[in-house]
């Protein structure tokens, strides 16, 4: 759920890989791995996409849809 919401949210701002990832500070491959769903990104980064795409943590992982 986490790597559709990540990337619904990217295209929504209308933001390549190479922009939200020079934003949140990694580099654009651990975004994709994201997006892919091959990797999970820890604590701390959630909440940092969170907070800059201004929804929740609960949204991020698919536990409420508001």
């Amino acid at each position: 759920m986490f790597k559709d919401r990540l990337k619904e949210l990217r295209l929504e701002k209308s933001l390549k890989q190479e922009d939200l990832a020079k934003e949140l500070g990694v580099s654009r491959g651990a975004l994709a791995k994201w997006e892919n769903g091959s990797r999970e990104t820890n604590f701390a980064m959630l909440v940092k996409i969170a907070e800059f795409f201004d929804v929740t943590t609960d949204y991020l992982l698919g536990r409420t849809d508001c």
